[in-house]
């Protein structure tokens, strides 16, 4: 039990907060290679979204073509494969409120050039085949995604005491 749940008048996380949501977040070979791993989950950290899961792994063709298998047919669906292929990744399933618009806005955009200042790939990107992060883009995505990564088993739901102050 949490800090927050200890006080009677104080009601639990999903009745405190309406659009609780899970996204999924992959942080991308390049990043791990660099050593950014702290810093980006950090961020997320520091907007208030809670950590449900984390594992570091070696993703295979197979977990990969799952993952991308809405780009199946398109130019650059056997270099994102290789390079998501090429070494470790970090994958996260972030809770919280309105998620996966606020994960969205804190990677910036696709192309490191558009990605404004203060995002994580504005910050850390450079090339668009290597624009460290990868995150859900939908409800429907998350769904859909989460699973590739995450069994129901691995995935915990909690009440940080920050999300009190929230």
């Amino acid at each position: 039990m949490s800090a927050t749940q200890t006080q009677p008048n104080i009601k639990s996380r999903d009745q405190r907060f309406s659009n609780l949501q899970r996204t999924l977040v992959l942080i991308k070979p390049d990043a791990v290679q660099r050593g950014l791993v702290g810093q980006i989950v950090a961020r997320f950290e520091a907007r208030g979204l809670a950590l449900a899961g984390l594992k570091l792994l070696q993703m295979d063709e197979q977990r990969a073509a799952k993952l991308y298998e809405p780009h199946v047919g398109r130019p650059f669906y056997d270099g994102l494969v290789k390079y998501m292929t090429s070494g470790p990744i970090v994958a996260l399933c972030l809770e919280g409120v309105d998620t996966i618009t606020v994960v969205r806005k804190m990677m910036g955009a696709t192309k490191p050039a558009e990605a404004e200042p203060g995002t994580i790939r504005g910050d850390f990107a450079q090339r668009v085949d290597f624009n460290i992060v990868h995150g859900s883009d939908a409800p429907e995505s998350a769904a859909r995604e989460l699973p590739i990564f995450f069994g129901n088993d691995e995935l915990v739901s909690h009440d940080p005491s920050y999300t009190f102050f929230l």
